[in-house]
Parts: structure tokens; sequence; C-alpha cells
């Protein structure tokens, strides 16, 4: 009897593992059966080596790659069976452009599968460079500023999208080019508020002869607040007690602007 209920247990194992081989196996139409597939490798590191991203960067040049190739460099690895383009293509399909990701938090980005807090900042940060760039373009070139739409072209890429006030300050030589440009204040939604005398100080230490600044309004509403003209004039005056010009203060807000120079209030 003992012997009897040995065999039958083993005759249950062995069922059991011809059924598990079973399910981890497929049979053709003869009956054959043959190991399944691995799942399709759907990674960048399977595409052919000159439609790489990367390596089309380094032999054409970043210019011939799409937003999306350009945005999967930055990615680096997208997920299971969703390679980094199809990420970045999933990326612009929601937010369209770059700028529209600039200035994004993240709740923004917490729907993409794989996306974490560092491809996030990865991304953020090379945004923040783009902007940095101009206005170093800008500095460092030391060009000559003619009118208000001449600061405008530079801040505007950098101000008009974002969800805070804040308030620059760009300092001119005797031929209003640019020495230096610098943040005075940064604000909450509606208001910045710059010191006048630390605004002076400053200028007087780059041995600037004049000084435009420029705020936004998250609001987009460029009109001056009473805040802003009462600040402007008393800017005014006390540039002028140190001989330190106010050419004009801007404000910008969604591709377009206000200049108190060009209305005629400075």
């Amino acid at each position: 009897m003992t012997s009897r209920v040995g065999m039958l247990s083993l005759f249950v194992i062995k069922t059991g593992t011809a059924l598990k081989r079973m399910n981890t196996n497929k049979m053709d139409a003869k009956g054959i059966v043959s190991k399944r597939s691995a799942p399709e490798l759907k990674g960048i590191k399977s595409w052919p080596r000159e439609d790489r991203p990367r390596e089309k960067l380094l032999k054409k040049g970043a210019r011939s790659l799409s937003n999306s190739e350009l945005l999967a460099i930055l990615l680096r690895t997208g997920t299971a069976g969703v390679s980094a383009i199809d990420l970045a293509r999933d990326v612009l399909k929601k937010f369209k452009t770059f700028r529209n990701m600039a200035h994004t938090d993240a709740r923004d980005w917490k729907d993409f599968k794989g996306l974490g807090n560092a491809k996030v900042a990865h991304i953020q940060a090379a945004l923040e460079i783009g902007r940095r760039f101009r206005e170093d373009e800008a500095s460092i070139g030391k060009r000559k500023i003619k009118s208000a739409k001449d600061i405008v072209d530079m801040l505007m890429p950098q101000l008009r999208d974002l969800k805070t006030e804040i308030f620059k300050v760009v300092h001119l030589d005797s031929n209003n080019r640019i020495i230096d440009i610098e943040d005075a204040a940064a604000g909450t939604v509606n208001h910045a508020m710059p010191i006048i005398r630390e605004i002076i100080h400053s200028a007087l230490q780059k041995f600037a002869v004049s000084i435009v600044c420029a705020h936004n309004h998250p609001s987009a509403n460029i009109t001056p607040s009473p805040q802003d003209k009462r600040f402007t004039k008393e800017l005014s005056d006390a540039g002028k007690l140190m001989e330190i010009k106010l050419v004009d203060h801007i404000i910008i807000g969604d591709d377009s602007y206000y200049s108190f120079s060009d209305e005629g209030i400075l």
C-alpha cells in the first residue's frame, strides 16, 4: 500500500512538471515543441548605428536631429518595450514645444512611465542652459543697446513663461554696450521687491553709466501697476543723484512688452 502511494505521488509530480514545460513552450502545426521566442527588442541599440540619435549627432551635427531625437539623447533610456525615441515623442505630444516644457513642475510629468526626477532634471537643466546662452551671448559680445526691443529680444525668452516675477537689471557703459545682466529680485506670482539702493550700489561697482530694468508679469498683462510707476520714478530719481541714468523700465508679458521710455514716461 505504501509503495502504491509513493508511485502515485511521483506520477503527480512528473505530470505537474510536464504541464509547466508545456506552458513555457509552444507547439507548431506539425506537433513539434519549440522554445517560445523572447519579446522583440525595441530599444535604440537594436537600430542601425547611423540611425541612432547619438551617433547621428556626432556624425552629422545637432542640427540634423529632430526634436524627438534631441530629447531622446537627454532621456538616454526608455522603458520596457518603449524606446527613448518613443518616450520623447510622447513628451512632445503633450507639451508641443520645448518652451512649454521650460516652466513645468513634477505634477506635469507624473503621467509618463519611466520619467523619474533624474530625467526630468536633465531636461530642465538643458532648457535653462539654452536660455542662459542668449543672455551670455549678449553680455560677452558687448552688444550695443539701441532700443527697448533690443532688451526684449534678449530677455523675453527667459521671462515670459515664468510663474513668478523676476526683476533684472542691465548695466550699460557710456556707449550703451552691455557690461552685465543680473537678477535684482525674485518675487511672488504678482510682485517682486527690488531694493533701489542695492540696484544703484551694484551699478556703481560695475562702473555702469546707465541701466535698464526689466521684469515680467506672469499674468501676461503688461499694463504697469501703480507700484511699477512709483518704483520707476523713485529709481530714476535715485539714479540722478548718483549719476546713474535709468534708460528704461520694461515690463514683459507673453510676446508683448511695455516700455516706460517708449511711452515717454522716462
